[in-house]
Formats: structure tokens, C-alpha cells, sequence
């Protein structure tokens, strides 16, 4: 078959930190005023990265990562995309070679050349030795160039380039707006929806790219790869779903594979005092409840709907924020407290550093799901786990999977489509 192609680009960074989203999201914002269509995903599992550059582009964002979505399921979303879009971005995850599997390791597999972002505010011409490092340590990999962030004059990206051998290009660069940047909390960016004037910081940003980078990239062929549809296991179920603030972190994946195996999702926002919709089943997905304490702990009528829920036997997901809700009392990074829903037993607080993080892999009696933690959250309790996820890594880390009755509770946010059937078995009545 014809394969499909693209103009496109991987995002990459010798770290995290370095700007990564904001220069995807000017990139995208870049094309999308000029009315071409731009579709972005994201390497690596991330929710709040996905919300920005959704804003930035206009469209939903997907995930590709070789282990947690598998190759054959990110050729299809690439070729898919391929079909609609006049450019394709990829912003990657950590340090370019960081991680099994890697950005670089996604570039190389799929064939999508890396634009490498560096910080270059505290270097000079020293910006080329780690340029030259990333575009030749695997010479295999396809490399479109480098681009200097947070520049702070002309001057400044003219001595950036000095030393860049003539097989390295320079791609441009985006100058020191700290009125630009994107504001940050605990588990990375500060949700899209929470931050006013987003639409005028990613104007900011798109207005100040600088050089080459702001034509199409050379196009890409994506081929075909067939991918049998989901199986309707779920027709006619109702599905209840918490999405506001404070649940907000979902897959558009796992969303739209509910939808795609029949079922009717009912949005609901605890945070706005709503009651649980009538429905066969409920997915209380992770957030930020710490942020939102008062809130949550005043809906004592959906703390009586979800026990009434549970105790009728019916099924319920509550991954990280949403398992934390459903304690007996949760408190902040501050140590200020609050009861919660009381479903679970025991009570968590938040820390300043990260407590979870990494892929995971959980073996339900359902069926293995593949999913990653991340959370800052130290939990007290007595329940005994129904089993402990797996990192395929061989890291120490393993999640606590608790289950009551039907009610399933985890750290680990699961990604629906590494296996629809568990998925759907974890829903089912």
C-alpha cells in the first residue's frame, strides 16, 4: 500500500526542563494561524503537556510510546493523521536517549526526524557541543536540526551557532519571554483550563519563533497498518466519568475506546456539587484533589451515591487522585486536612517530591493493563492489596492495586487500549 506523507517533526531535549511544550505549542500555533492543520501527540505517558498543545493546535492530542501504546497502534495514529494534516509534531519525553523505550528509539522505529531544543540561557558557544552530541550519537537516527530556547538576544543566537559543524543545522531560535512562559505545580504544567490567559501566551510564543523553523519541515511517509476495531463489549453501558479540575487527567485513548466499545459516557463534576448520574458503572480518573479539598469533602451526597454504588456491587475505576478521594481524609503538601468520601480505608498526604513514577504493569483478574504512576502522594493503610503492579523496566516501584467489592483503586493510570477486553471486563456489571 501507498504509504501517506507528512511534514514532521519529533520534538526532543537533552533533559526535561529545557521547553520542549512551549516550543511544540509555538510551532503548532505558528501553522494553525496561517490555517494549516497541525496534529500533535505526545511520547510518553503525560496529561497536562496534551491539554496545551490541544489549545495550540485545535485538535486533540494522541499518545505514541513503543512499550505503553505498542509500534503497530502508533503507525496507524500516524498514518491516520497523516491523512488530515498538513503537519505532524511529536513532542518527546525526558532526554532524548532517556528511557526504554526512548524518544530517539520512537524517532528511529517510525522514521520522524528530531528537532532538538537546548536551553541555551546560561551557555554560549558551548551549545554546539551538546547540539553535535545528539545529532551524531546514533548516526541512524534521522535529525533535523537544533533549536535554542530562551535566547536572549540576537547577539546571543548568533554566538549559539558559531561552532555548529555544517551537517547540524540551526533551526532557529525562541527568545527569554518570561511573561510567556507556561506556569507549573507539583506533577509538571498547571492545567490549560486553569490558566487565563493561555490563548495570549501561546500567541506570545508563536509571534517570537525565529528562523527556519517556521516553514513546513520536509514531509514524512507514514505507511498503513491494519488494527482490528475493539470489540462492543460495552454496548449500552452507562458509564459515569468525573472530568472537572480536579479529574481531569484522561486519556482521549481511553475515552474514545469506551465510546468505540458501546458505551454511553455521562460527565459529571464533583467539584460543581453534582450527583452521581444513573449509570452501570463509574471511572473517577487522577487529578488534583489536594488542590481541591474543601470542595470535594462538602459533596457528602456523591460520597452517598458512590457508596450506595459500591455497595450494590456495581463496578467503579479510581486511578491516583480519584483513589485519594475516596479515603477517609486527604491532606496537602501544607498538612492541611480534610475528610473525604470514606469509601477506603486510610488516609494519604502530598509531599514535595515525587513518591511514584514510571511505567507499570498490572495484572487484574480482569487481564494485564499497561499503565504508568506518577504522583507526589504518601498513603496510610490497612487494606491488604489485591495484587502489586510490575515495572517492565525492573525498577523497585510497585503500585498497590485495592479492590472492594467491585470498586477497583490504584496509583496506576491504566491506558485502555493495551487491553480492550481487561477494560471492558473492569466496566462490566
Amino acid at each position: 500500500m501507498t504509504p501517506r506523507r507528512c511534514p514532521a517533526l519529533l520534538i526532543a531535549a537533552p533533559a526535561s526542563g529545557q521547553g520542549k511544550t512551549t516550543v511544540t505549542a509555538a510551532i503548532a500555533r505558528h501553522h494553525a494561524r496561517q490555517g494549516r492543520r497541525v496534529r500533535i501527540f505526545k511520547c510518553g505517558p503525560d496529561f497536562l503537556d496534551p491539554m496545551v498543545l490541544e489549545r495550540a493546535s485545535g485538535a486533540p492530542v494522541g499518545t505514541l510510546d513503543l512499550w505503553l501504546v505498542g509500534e503497530a497502534a502508533c503507525r496507524a495514529q500516524l498514518h491516520a493523521a497523516a491523512a488530515e494534516a498538513d503537519l505532524i509534531l511529536v513532542e518527546g519525553v525526558m532526554g532524548l536517549f532517556d528511557g526504554t523505550p526512548s524518544s530517539a528509539d520512537l524517532a528511529e522505529r517510525l522514521g520522524i526526524p528530531v528537532l532538538a531544543v537546548i536551553n541555551a540561557e546560561a551557555m554560549a558557544q558551548t551549545f554546539a557541543a551538546v547540539a553535535l552530541g545528539l545529532a551524531t550519537l546514533r548516526p541512524q537516527l534521522p535529525f533535523a536540526g537544533v533549536f535554542a530556547n530562551r535566547v536572549a538576544s540576537a547577539r546571543h543566537a548568533e554566538m549559539l551557532g558559531t561552532l555548529l559543524p555544517e551537517s547540524v543545522r540551526f533551526l532557529g531560535h525562541l527568545s527569554r519571554d518570561d511573561d510567556a512562559v507556561l506556569p507549573s505545580r507539583h506533577l509538571g504544567l498547571v492545567p490549560a483550563g486553569e490558566v487565563a490567559d493561555l490563548r495570549h501566551r501561546l500567541d506570545r510564543v508563536a509571534d517570537a519563533l525565529d528562523g527556519p523553523i517556521t516553514a513546513l519541515p520536509d514531509a514524512v511517509p507514514f505507511a498503513e497498518t491494519a488494527e482490528a476495531p475493539p470489540p462492543m463489549a460495552l454496548a449500552g453501558q452507562r458509564i459515569a466519568v468525573a472530568r472537572d479540575a480536579a479529574f481531569a487527567f484522561c486519556y482521549a485513548a481511553n475515552l474514545g475506546l469506551l465510546e468505540q466499545m458501546g458505551a454511553k459516557l455521562l460527565p459529571f463534576s464533583p467539584l460543581a456539587g453534582d450527583a452521581l448520574p444513573a449509570c452501570d458503572s463509574v471511572w473517577l480518573p487522577g487529578g488534583y484533589p489536594e488542590c481541591h479539598l474543601q470542595a470535594l469533602s462538602a459533596n457528602a451526597a456523591l460520597a452517598a451515591d458512590l457508596r450506595q454504588h459500591v455497595e450494590a456491587g456495581k463496578p467503579m475505576l479510581a486511578e491516583c487522585g480519584g483513589m485519594l478521594a475516596l479515603l477517609d481524609a486527604l491532606a496537602d503538601v501544607d498538612g492541611a486536612a480534610a475528610p473525604m468520601w470514606g469509601l477506603l480505608e486510610g488516609s494519604a498526604r502530598l509531599t514535595s517530591r515525587v513518591v511514584g513514577i514510571g511505567p507499570q504493569e498490572v495484572a487484574f483478574p480482569e487481564g494485564v493493563l499497561r499503565g504508568h504512576s506518577f504522583h507526589h502522594a504518601r498513603m496510610d493503610s490497612a487494606m491488604q492489596p489485591l495484587c502489586t503492579a510490575q515495572c517492565p523496566n525492573g525498577g523497585p516501584m510497585a503500585e498497590a492495586v485495592y479492590r472492594r467489592k467491585r470498586l477497583t483503586a490504584t496509583f496506576v493510570h491504566s491506558y485502555f487500549p493495551s487491553n480492550p477486553a481487561a477494560t471492558a471486563a473492569l466496566f462490566l456489571p
